[in-house]
Order: C-alpha cells, then sequence, then structure tokens
C-alpha cells in the first residue's frame, strides 16, 4: 500500500493470550464484517455481532450488562441520558389514546414530560399516590397501559410500595416502571419487588462524579426488552462509548459511595431536623417520614438525597442556598460532592402551582444531595448558611 492509503487503514492489534483489567473505549461509529450474512442478521438483535455505534458498541454493551446483572433483569438498555431512557420506554411502548398512571410526587423532568404527551399525543395520564393499590386499581382504564413510580421520589422522598403497587399493576394487565435513581441496585431493586422495568439516570449515584450524562433502562422480560431495544435504534437515544467507560469506571466504588452517602444523610438529617430555622425534614430514614416503616421494609439504606422546608419560606430558601460554600449551588445529584437547589423554581420549575402542592414542594423548601465529604464539615457549612 502506498503512504496515502496506509494513512487511512491502520493496523488493529489483537489481545491474545491476556485480556485487559479495565474495559476497552471502542471509540468506534461502525463494525466491519466479513460474512455479508452476518452483517444483515446484526441488524436485528441486540444480541448478536456488533453492527453500528446507534445499535450496540463492546463498551456500552458492557455497560448494559453489568447494569442489568445488578438490577437482576433480562436485558438493558443504554441512552444519552436518563430522560433519553425514559422516553425511551414511554414512547416505545405508548401511542395516541393511551392511558397511563403515575404517582403524584415525580421527578420535574418526568412530570413534564407527562404533560407534553397529553398535548401532543391524546395521551392521558391520572395520578394516585405511591402507596395506594386501590387508588391504583379505581385509576385503570381499558386503555391503560403502564404505571410509572419512583423508589425514593424526587425530592420529597417518599417510598413506592412497589410490591403492592407492582403486584396490582401484574393483576390488572399493565406494566409497571420504576425509576430507581435515587435508590440505586445497591439499596433496593424493583424488579425483586414485581417491577417490569427499571429506569436510571446513570448520571447520579451509577457514574457518581459529575462528570458524565447517561441513562439506562433495564427490562425484567426479553420479548419486552427486544421490542423496546428494535424502537430505541430508530429512536437514536444511544450513549457515546466514552460516557458508557466512565460510568463503568464510576460503578465501581458504587457500594463504597453508597455508604458514605447515607451515613452522611443521617447526620445532617436528623440534626436539621432539631433546627429552629427548618418546619420539617423529608427523608425516609427519619421516624417523622410517612414512608419510615416501609423504607425500613424496602431499602438497605435511605439514600443521600433529601428536602427540608425552611421557616421562613422563599426568601429564607434563596437567602440560605446563596449562604452555603462547601455545599455547592448545582443541578443533579449523586456525585461526591454536596449540591443544593431550589425545586419550585430549578428541578420542578415546568410545575404549576397545582402539581406542586400534589408533589408536595413549597416556597421553602431546599433539595439537598449529599457528598461524601466530611460530616462535620457538611454541618458546619448548613449550620453557618441557616444563620
Amino acid at each position: 500500500m502506498r503512504p496515502e492509503t496506509r494513512t487511512v487503514h491502520v493496523p488493529h492489534v489483537p489481545v491474545e493470550g491476556s485480556r485487559p483489567i479495565a474495559v476497552p473505549i471502542y471509540q468506534t461509529s461502525g463494525f466491519v464484517f466479513d460474512d455479508p450474512a452476518l452483517m444483515a442478521e446484526s441488524m436485528g438483535r441486540p444480541d448478536k455481532s456488533f453492527f453500528y455505534g446507534r445499535y450496540s458498541n463492546p463498551t456500552v454493551r458492557s455497560l448494559e450488562e453489568a447494569v442489568s446483572g445488578l438490577e437482576g433483569g433480562a436485558g438493558a438498555i443504554a441512552t444519552g441520558s436518563g430522560m433519553g431512557a425514559i422516553n425511551t420506554v414511554l414512547l416505545g411502548l405508548l401511542k395516541p389514546g393511551d392511558h397511563m398512571v403515575a404517582q403524584n410526587s415525580l421527578y420535574g423532568g418526568t412530570a413534564a414530560m407527562l404533560n407534553e404527551l397529553v398535548a401532543r399525543f391524546g395521551m392521558e395520564v391520572s395520578y394516585v399516590p405511591e402507596n395506594d393499590p386501590a387508588a391504583l386499581r379505581a385509576a385503570v382504564r381499558p386503555q391503560t397501559k403502564l404505571l410509572y413510580m419512583e423508589t425514593i421520589s424526587n425530592p420529597m422522598t417518599l417510598v413506592a410500595d412497589l410490591p403492592a403497587m407492582c403486584a396490582t399493576a401484574r393483576e390488572l394487565g399493565i406494566l409497571s416502571v420504576v425509576d430507581n435513581t435515587f435508590a440505586s441496585p445497591l439499596l433496593c431493586r424493583p424488579i425483586e419487588h414485581g417491577a417490569d422495568i427499571v429506569v436510571h439516570s446513570s448520571t447520579k449515584y451509577l457514574s457518581g462524579h459529575t462528570d458524565v450524562v447517561g441513562g439506562i433502562a433495564v427490562f425484567a422480560d426479553e420479548e419486552l426488552y427486544q421490542r423496546v431495544w428494535r424502537f430505541n435504534i430508530e429512536l437514536g437515544a444511544s450513549p457515546d462509548p466514552f460516557a458508557a467507560w466512565l460510568t463503568l469506571r464510576g460503578m465501581q466504588t458504587l457500594a463504597l459511595r453508597m455508604e458514605r452517602h447515607c451515613a452522611n444523610a443521617r447526620i445532617l438529617a436528623t440534626r436539621l431536623e432539631e433546627h429552629p430555622a427548618v418546619a420539617a425534614v423529608h427523608w425516609p430514614g427519619l421516624a417523622s417520614h410517612p414512608s419510615y416503616e416501609l423504607a425500613g421494609k424496602l431499602l438497605s439504606g435511605c439514600g443521600g438525597v433529601f428536602s427540608f422546608d425552611l421557616t421562613g419560606g422563599r426568601e429564607a430558601g434563596e437567602r440560605f442556598m446563596s449562604s452555603v460554600r462547601l455545599a455547592l449551588l448545582a443541578p443533579s445529584l449523586g456525585g461526591v460532592e454536596t449540591l443544593v437547589l431550589h425545586p419550585a423554581t430549578t428541578s420542578h420549575r415546568s410545575l404549576n402551582a397545582e402539581e406542586l402542592r400534589r408533589s408536595g414542594i413549597g416556597e421553602g423548601t431546599v433539595r439537598i444531595a449529599v457528598g461524601i465529604e466530611h460530616p462535620e464539615d457538611l454541618w458546619a457549612d448548613l449550620q453557618r448558611a441557616l444563620a
């Protein structure tokens, strides 16, 4: 070959007799075949040879298998964001005229998307408490296709009664979808409690270092997994291999990080509950929380995110957030740093007054995503801001 050709066709070095410790980054848009029939076959199934980056990728597949294994699923689809995973599932399973049931308290982005489904596609959504099978039963219609819940709700940390709600959904012939982002597979595995699909924003605890955006959906049933996979390759919500690799790297310390997140949250939530400037603390590890008993039965830890209401309302909330120094005023959660935000004006700003009331979010509600710093340093920062 002439030099011009050699610069294009670089050699691929096979790894024989050993293997890499870390999962390699397959930063390629497509894959070369020797067999035309195998190439054609690979376009139709997620478990065949790799074909094109939008269909699958070895690095991405490693992430999908890792999370599916943690959740106890039959297969998983990684996406470019948490909302990508949610939309892949909802748009892949619903059609105009369908009806779904969702719990009252939801992440603002999810709530906004449900409103879009209603406005754009003529779908209908009914809202019920996260722990009321009778309300679910009353809400279901012939057009109802699925139930959508969050293991621990954002930001009021209500715990869904997954065993009761998923069993009722199955009895009624509808699918159950659970957002497990706040819990992670270390604190709860919804498929073990009857869920059909579990979604995560892998941006959060799975990656854990606030340096990647991603999502993933895990399926309890192989047929359902393949059905949504076929839709997803047309939707094009695929992740980048490097983002998948970063998530895999972060997941290796998930157990260690979750232990510290939960321990720090317990210390801060307990102390804040006793502070005169705080009207209420919303963390399921506190006996005052409505989900306290259920959390003790369902979760192996209560998570690192909670919210609290300041007695001074919105003005106090804004003053508090502008006064923290160690905690950072920033979106997201699940990273090693402690982050705070005001849900009514940020994560849930798309909700109207009625929707905020239904979610339990007040003008003085502050959400804190507790990091892994030393708890006494965090408490000193919160005390200073509260003062």
